[in-house]
């Protein structure tokens, strides 16, 4: 099976510039556990995560200078894991495994167009593995 049959179709991006509570509120009314940071010709610049941004934020007070000032960039890690739409889903396993992220972010002639996640990967495990009675 193919990556881009099992991957999230669409991707939830965010501005490098966005402040951190921005992006958590992005993050929270979407409803996933990363955002992918574009740079203006859409080329993935970056990802942070849930836990980055509870990090930050948990750290951080509202009168904090810090706060008004501090930007995803600041805080996004720089290295994205990617995976071309038609590899197979044992490649995204094995990458996923190798690099110690949960989530991958899937491109297409050199576009993101999705996102699969160790969660995908299980689900799909689980559905051929478990027969229905």
């Amino acid at each position: 099976m193919e990556v881009k049959e099992a991957m999230n179709q669409g991707v939830i991006t965010v501005d490098p510039e966005i402040r951190p509570l921005e992006a958590f509120e992005k993050m929270y009314k979407e409803g996933v556990r990363r955002l992918f940071v574009l740079d203006s010709n859409g080329n993935p610049k970056g990802v942070v995560s849930y836990s980055d941004l509870i990090g930050v934020l948990g750290s951080l007070r509202p009168t904090n200078k810090e706060m008004a000032t501090l930007k995803i960039s600041d805080i996004m890690s720089e290295d994205v894991m990617t995976i071309d739409a038609d590899n197979g889903i044992e490649d995204a396993a094995n990458l996923m495994v190798r690099a110690d992220v949960s989530g991958l972010l899937v491109l297409e002639n050199d576009k993101p167009v999705g996102v699969i996640t160790k969660t995908d990967i299980c689900r799909m495990v689980a559905a051929e593995l478990l027969v229905p009675i």
